[in-house]
This record gives structure tokens, C-alpha cells and sequence, in this order.
């Protein structure tokens, strides 16, 4: 999970001190919005690919048909759900935080924005891939999707501080 806050330090950093030069979006409200907006599609895809898994499994599963809560569920609708859940949460933190991020931060830091919701993407396709081998394997895809986000969520909480002190 270091490693994945590593990279979320790193790939960050890259976007402010690389893409913010040479970012052509504008910091007006609309140009936020709109930022924000293009952003929170990645996590509500991972969210839907996650819904449609299940509901997928379910359609074609006598055992899950009726879903879990008439149902103990196959493991495979557990483990789906599991995701389903997992995801769930994740888009519940992240969504709120990128839309609070492009409107509140600087204009040099939007660039953050899209890069959280590309990892948040990447990190959920490697949660995905690994999550039925364990904590172990999963761990990485887990810190890539959530690590950006507390990066932001900390970053606005700052931000919010020294301007209501300064």
C-alpha cells in the first residue's frame, strides 16, 4: 500500500509540475464544472461495470436470481458483491472530493483532478483482478484507487484552513 501512495505522490507531482504549464482549461466556474464533471465519469463507470457484473451473474444463475437478500448467494454473487460494495464506497468518497477539488483549488492544481480519476480507474482494474487471490493482491489496486483521493481530501482541508486563518 506504500507503494501505491508512492505512486500517487509521484504521479501528482507530475501533473502539476508538467501538465499545469501546459494546461489550456480554464479556472472560470464553467471550465470547473465541467472539469469536475468529465472527471466523476471514470469512478461512475467502474461503478456500473461493477452493477452490471452482478446484475449479469444474477440473470444467469438460478441460485441468484432472486438476489442475496431472499438468498445465501453463490460465492461467485459474493465475491461480486464484495466488489460491488467496495466500489460503492470508494465512488462515495471520491466523487464528492473531485468535484469539491476542481471548483476550490487553485487553477495550478487542476490538473490533479483527472489524474486522481485515472488512477482511481487503474486501481480499480487491478482491485478487481486481484481481490479473489487475497489482501495481498489486492492491496496495491485498493491504495491506487483510495490513496489519491485522501491526497485530495487533505489538500482541500488545508487549503480550507489557511484561508479561514489567513
Amino acid at each position: 500500500m506504500a507503494s501505491a501512495l508512492a505512486t500517487a505522490i509521484v504521479v501528482f507531482t507530475l501533473a502539476v509540475t508538467i501538465v499545469s504549464p501546459a494546461w489550456n482549461v480554464g479556472s472560470d466556474p464553467t471550465s470547473r464544472i465541467a472539469l469536475a464533471s468529465w472527471a466523476v465519469l471514470l469512478p461512475a463507470a467502474t461503478l456500473f461495470v461493477c452493477i452490471a457484473r452482478l446484475a449479469a451473474h444474477r440473470f444467469f444463475t438460478p441460485e441468484d436470481i432472486h438476489g442475496s437478500g431472499l438468498t445465501g448467494g453463490t460465492e461467485r454473487a459474493k465475491l461480486l458483491q464484495s466488489l460491488l460494495q467496495n466500489t460503492l464506497e470508494q465512488c462515495c468518497l471520491a466523487i464528492p472530493v473531485y468535484l469539491a477539488t476542481a471548483i476550490l483549488a487553485p487553477a495550478s492544481l487542476l490538473p490533479v483532478v483527472p489524474t486522481a480519476a485515472v488512477m482511481f480507474l487503474v486501481g480499480r482494474g487491478l482491485f478487481f483482478v486481484g481481490y479473489a487471490q487475497g489482501a495481498p493482491s489486492r492491496a496495491y489496486g485498493f491504495a491506487l484507487t483510495f490513496y489519491p483521493t485522501l491526497l485530495l481530501l487533505v489538500l482541500l482541508l488545508v487549503l480550507g484552513a489557511f484561508r479561514a486563518t489567513g
